[in-house]
């Protein structure tokens, strides 16, 4: 089971960057898929997250109208687009698999705990 994000690097502020996180080694479309970033010296926040058809979203408050996650089943690929990005916005984003097939997330806050396999992360700097 492997799980890839890519597509960080430096962005300036107002900027936007699109995420790609690559999964292999599972049935990928059997799965909600959950964004995650950490900032250096703090925990791990949630992003948002998308249900296994990728007919829903569900996104932290800190993300609401400026991220947007959606899915490709047939690539086996999750997205992360983030938009108006600014310099709090700087962290490694990675991107975790449901913690099994019938689980679903529909809240604005989850702890890594709360969802199984993750990935190496990608990081996002946001400075001029």
């Amino acid at each position: 089971v492997q799980l890839q994000a890519s597509g960080g690097g430096l962005v300036q502020p107002g900027g936007s960057l699109r995420l790609s996180c690559a999964a292999s080694g599972f049935t990928f479309s059997a799965y909600a898929m959950g964004w995650f970033r950490q900032a250096p010296g703090k925990e791990s926040e949630f992003v948002g997250a998308i249900t296994k058809s990728g007919g829903s979203t569900t996104y932290a408050d800190s993300a609401k109208g400026k991220f947007t996650i959606s899915r490709n089943n047939a690539k086996n690929t999750v997205y992360l687009e983030m938009n108006s990005l600014k310099p709090e916005d700087t962290a490694v984003y990675y991107c975790a698999a449901g913690k099994s097939p019938r689980t679903y997330y529909s809240g604005t806050h989850y702890s890594p705990a709360d969802f199984g396999v993750r990935g190496q992360g990608t990081l996002v700097t946001v400075s001029s």
